[in-house]
């Protein structure tokens, strides 16, 4: 399996190649050549797996430079009840991504039982484990530079605490995460883990990340590399539990389904476009957004317009406060048929602050043949969602999953079962729950009153040179 740049100016590399370093060296992201395809024979032999099997058996068609029996070591050690172990039951911790039904064709699907209560624990603790083997074996180091808003820094960074050759350095945008996302990073006291609140919005923390990984001569000195979802391995991992959701929701294969997935940085969604491609029945595709809807803005008329940072919303869901979707360039590589040069041509605007429309070359009336479609929440609506869902079902759900299920529900067709993807647990949103149902949310005993913590942070301002010295000046010190 080799993997080429979306803009198409970068030598085809393998897996192992292209994990550590995040973006090309032409400035796009990396996809396979050609997606594996599974048949109904396939399906049918995958239907019975467990979470651990399914994963070797997706993953093994992305990842041929590993040797097969290390893969399959690696995802044994990933996937077990014990790192995903803040499940309601044993049962559910040994399922890893347990179906929850909340009626007849309705369910949630939930990812948010690892070690940062999110769904970015299902990749991220991968890919710590795939970034120490190849370390290792090629006698290496690495500094990963990230960028989050929310759950994506906690879930590296405790998936990266403590590994040898690997230092994480986090920015996140200051004072605009939840009390516990804040406390889940800042409260790390492990020498590996360098926590930056940049002055800013999440896409500007995402931007320095772009400029210090477009500094080539940098990034080679330094050995930069990326875990933002950016990231191919991140993307691959995430397919594996959209075959898991379909096969617990349907009793053949024969049946289709449709998945809700809350949509800020369009990775958690790229992943079901691909699961798709490779032959999963999915009728749907729905993208979810907040108040920062420029892909509801997209899906809706074919005009992609990122916001600057001063147009984009601060909300109760946090983590999907976006405005420039980095994954979507995934999407529209797909869409516009792997010509790299419509993609520079199409990206040259938005990486200048501008926007670009496929009404005009014809492509936007070929996005139904993918399944996508989208929606729509706000702060009232989300409150609306949590409290109907508590009521009706006795189930607690955070602010991002409320937006999925809220958005979903507006697709929600007889005979084809909806499945809304979990983002987090309600505990990371505390002011929020309480806010919707007057009562504070539950939390797993692992965590504790971890708000309460020391704090170990830098605030900075929002400019790529400062984020670089501090880099340089870390490592030196």
């Amino acid at each position: 399996m080799r993997y080429i740049s979306t803009r198409g100016n970068s030598p085809a590399q393998s897996f192992t190649q292209i994990l550590l370093g995040g973006l090309a060296p032409d400035g796009g992201l990396y996809l396979p050549e050609t997606y594996p395809h599974f048949g109904a024979a396939d399906l049918s032999t995958m239907r019975g797996m467990n979470y651990r099997e399914l994963a070797y058996t997706v993953l093994s068609r992305f990842i041929d430079d590993i040797p097969a029996a290390d893969l399959r070591a690696i995802i044994d050690k990933t996937y077990t009840p014990e790192v995903y172990g803040n499940a309601r039951s044993d049962e559910q911790a040994a399922d890893i991504t347990p179906l929850h039904t909340l009626e007849p064709g309705l369910h949630l699907l939930c990812l948010s039982n690892g070690p940062t209560l999110a769904f970015k624990d299902m990749a991220m603790q991968l890919l710590g484990n795939l970034f120490e083997y190849v370390l290792n074996r090629a006698g290496e180091d690495i500094n990963i530079l990230g960028a989050t808003s929310g759950d994506t820094g906690s879930a590296a960074e405790y998936a990266m605490r403590g590994k040898r050759g690997i230092n994480v350095y986090m920015l996140s945008p200051h004072n605009k995460m939840s009390r516990f996302q804040t406390a889940q990073m800042f409260s790390l006291q492990d020498e590996n883990i360098h926590n930056i609140a940049v002055d800013g919005v999440f896409d500007d923390c995402q931007d320095i990340v772009k400029a210090v990984s477009n500094d080539h001569e940098f990034k080679a000195k330094y050995k930069i590399g990326a875990v933002n979802s950016i990231n191919w391995g991140r993307v691959a991992a995430q397919v594996v539990y959209y075959f898991k959701g379909y096969f617990a929701a349907t009793h053949d294969n024969n049946q289709q389904v449709s998945f809700s997935v809350p949509s800020g940085n369009f990775g958690n969604v790229c992943a079901g476009h691909i699961a798709r491609m490779m032959g999963l029945p999915i009728k749907h595709l729905i993208v979810a957004t907040n108040e920062n809807d420029v892909l509801d803005e997209f899906f809706k008329t074919g005009v992609y317009r990122p916001r600057a940072a001063a147009q984009t919303y601060h909300t109760s869901s946090p983590s999907m406060d976006i405005s420039k979707a980095s994954n979507f360039e995934r999407f529209v590589a797909d869409l516009t048929g792997r010509d790299g040069a419509v993609l520079r041509a199409l990206w040259e605007p938005i990486d200048q602050g501008g926007m670009f429309d496929l009404n005009q070359q014809g492509w936007f009336e070929q996005v139904a043949d993918y399944g996508m479609v989208s929606g729509a929440s706000n702060h009232a609506s989300r409150m609306e969602t949590i409290r109907d869902t508590w009521e009706k079902y006795g189930v607690m759900i955070d602010t991002h999953t409320a937006d999925g299920l809220k958005v979903g529900l507006e697709y929600f067709e007889p005979g084809v079962p909806m499945i809304v993807l979990e983002t987090a647990l309600p505990a990371k949103f505390d002011e929020a729950i309480h806010e919707a149902l007057g009562r504070a949310p539950e939390r797993p005993a692992t965590i504790g009153d971890i708000e309460n913590l020391p704090q170990r942070f830098t605030v900075m301002r929002n400019d790529v040179e400062d984020i670089k010295q501090f880099i340089v000046s870390h490592l030196a010190s």
